[in-house]
This record gives C-alpha cells, sequence and structure tokens, in this order.
C-alpha cells in the first residue's frame, strides 16, 4: 500500500509542477484533464500526509516517555499516544478504500427498464409502484426523471416502462437495483383474499457517452409505426413510433412517448447505445473476472434480488441478507437504508479483492 501511496504523492507532485508550466497553461483541454486528475489524488495525498504524521507523532512520544521523568506528563504522553495508536488503523482503512479503483461508470446518468413479470396483472401493477418508488427517490435526490417508451398494463401499472434518470451520481446510487424483484401480498384483482407471489424486472443501464461507442448506422435498422395505448387504441395519427434493430448484437429497441418521430429516434439510440455499452462491459468484466467477484450480484434481470412482504412491512434483500421492517416507507422511495447497506458491502468485498 505505501508503493502505491508514493506513486500517487509522486503524480500529484508531477501534476502540480505541469499545471505551472507556460505550455499548458494555454492547452485548456490539456488542463481540464489534468485538474480532474489532480482533484481525484488530492484527497488520497492529504490523508496520506495525516497518516505519515500520525506515524511520526507515535514515534516521538515513545521516545519522550522514555526519556521523561515527569510523571504528570508521562501520563499526558500516554493519553495522546494512545489517541494517535488508535486512528492509524482507521486512517490505513480509509487509504485502503481511497486506492480502490473507482468505477467509471459512478458519476453517469442511468437508463432503467422495468418489466411485469411472473403473476400476469398484479406483476404489471407491482412493475408501476416500483416506478413510483424510484420516481419518488429521486426527486429526493433532486435528480430528472424523463420517460422513454410506456407500455401500460391493462388493469394498471406496466408490462414495460423505460425511463431515463440524469443527475449526480444517479448510477453510483441506483447500480444496485438491477434483477427481479418480488412482492408477496393480496393482489387488488384477488377476490378470495389470498396472498400472490408476483415479479417485476428492473434494468439499470449507466448511459453511454459518445466516446463509449462507436454506434455505425449502417449497422441499425429502422423501422417507424404508429403509437398506441393500452389493448392497441390508436393515439397518434403519424408513424412517430420508432423501432431501432442493432443487426450485429441482435438488440432491439422501441420509443413512443416522444411527441415526434426525431424525438423518439434520439431518445430510442440513447437507449441503444447504453445497451451497447452493457453488453462490451459485460463480456470485458467475464473475461477480467475480479470485478464482477467483487459485485453485488450479477446484474441479471433473472437474479431474484429482493423481496416485498406487504402483511409483515417487510423488505429483504437477498445478496447481502438484510431485511427491514420498512416497507411502507421503502415502497415510498426512502431508499437510503438499503442503499448504503448494500455501498458498504460492495465495498468490504473491494478491499478484500485487493488484497487477494
Amino acid at each position: 500500500m505505501i508503493k502505491k501511496l508514493e506513486n500517487v504523492v509522486e503524480r500529484f507532485e508531477e501534476i502540480n509542477n505541469l499545471m505551472m508550466d507556460q505550455e499548458v497553461a494555454t492547452d485548456i483541454p490539456r488542463v481540464t484533464e489534468l485538474s480532474k486528475e489532480r482533484s481525484h489524488l488530492e484527497p488520497i495525498v492529504m490523508l496520506y500526509k495525516k497518516y505519515q504524521e500520525t506515524q511520526n507523532t507515535i514515534e516521538e512520544l515513545e521516545e519522550l516517555i522514555k526519556l521523561e521523568d515527569d510523571e504528570e506528563f508521562i501520563e499526558m504522553a500516554k493519553l495522546e499516544l494512545h489517541e494517535a495508536k488508535d486512528s492509524l488503523p482507521k486512517i490505513e482503512e480509509k487509504l485502503k478504500e481511497l486506492l480502490i479503483p473507482k468505477d467509471p461508470d459512478d458519476k453517469k446518468d442511468v437508463i432503467m427498464e422495468i418489466r411485469g413479470a411472473a403473476g400476469g396483472s398484479e406483476g404489471n401493477i407491482f412493475a408501476g409502484d416500483l416506478y413510483r418508488m424510484y420516481s419518488r427517490y429521486a426527486e429526493t435526490q433532486g435528480w430528472n426523471i424523463s420517460v422513454q417508451n410506456a407500455e401500460e398494463g391493462s388493469d394498471g401499472g406496466y408490462t414495460q416502462i423505460e425511463f431515463t434518470i440524469s443527475g449526480n451520481h444517479v448510477y453510483s446510487q441506483l447500480k444496485y437495483e438491477s434483477g427481479a424483484h418480488r412482492v408477496q401480498r393480496i393482489p387488488k384483482t384477488e377476490s378470495g383474499g389470498r396472498i400472490h407471489t408476483s415479479t417485476a424486472t428492473v434494468l439499470v443501464l449507466p448511459e453511454a457517452e459518445d466516446v463509449d461507442v462507436e454506434l455505425d448506422m449502417n449497422d441499425v435498422k429502422v423501422d417507424t409505426y404508429r403509437s398506441s395505448g393500452p389493448g392497441g387504441q390508436s393515439v397518434n395519427t403519424t408513424d412517430s413510433a420508432v423501432r431501432l434493430t442493432h443487426e450485429p448484437t441482435g438488440i432491439v429497441v422501441s420509443c413512443q412517448d416522444e411527441k415526434s418521430q426525431h424525438g423518439n429516434k434520439a431518445s430510442a439510440l440513447r437507449i441503444l447505445k447504453a445497451r451497447i455499452y452493457d453488453r462490451v462491459m459485460q463480456e470485458r468484466e467475464e473475461k477480467e473476472g475480479a470485478e464482477r467477484r467483487s459485485k453485488i450480484g450479477t446484474g441479471d434481470r433473472s437474479e431474484k434480488i429482493r423481496t416485498y412482504n406487504y402483511p409483515q412491512n417487510r423488505v429483504t434483500d437477498h445478496r447481502i441478507h438484510l431485511s427491514i421492517q420498512q416497507l411502507d416507507r421503502i415502497i415510498d422511495g426512502k431508499l437510503d437504508d438499503l442503499i448504503e447497506a448494500l455501498q458498504t458491502v460492495e465495498m468490504e468485498n473491494k478491499l478484500k479483492a485487493e488484497e487477494e
């Protein structure tokens, strides 16, 4: 760890010197790039400096205690020494966390897709509940939501809904939500009062930037059709809905919620790029192995990640074996406790992976 930290300090000083160079100072893109790297390294350098100062304090106090005759002074020095020794492991742990490579996607906006799965109409209704849950959470974070495509269920909710969430570090907080969400409750459509189990699936993709994906439009088949509402009722008299098929991968994306064909095509392209980027990243992780092993779950749509038990007002996250008796708060968008617990476990997994 010390070798890594020394390399960070060396690079930090090199950046400072580069930014003082007159030729570099006139190159705005270069200065911007260096400033970003410097801001990332500075907290590590400052904490390492504190670590070194604490080590020096421990050595000086131990030496003073050996040489000093004044009992009162020795007691004060021992107390200070105890505090310094107690703080050192905490600083070491924080340094380890700071040295873990950050997920480059954490700062990105996300594209989410929720589908009603097992349970027919109740699965669709639950998909609608999940959409409202994430919408309310986004509001508390000051994020913006924009629906790209929505297919409503006949009894409410959605058979499928795709939407973007934009804001500050959205992916870092929502990346754990991909998978199958299971609900246990008496459905609105159940006349006998029996508890049913239904599911909805959630997919969270970091929004791809142009530098992430090179998309050749010659590989994309574009189809247009009329937007439709529940039961196929026409809600548009023009062919404004767009379906894109990426022929090399077979990925298909449809959008119909924008008012114009141009708007739907632009939205569909955003989703298509995100799906292609996700495919590329999954393939890379499968080859590298370690990053996927440190993650909480696989991110696969079929993986059962969470159960929402209404009779017991309980939410259970199966990946980290955590149960919270506050389903009413969580389904209302108060997801902080769940997300913080998931972030903590992933950090622990990454630390273990680094040590191995």
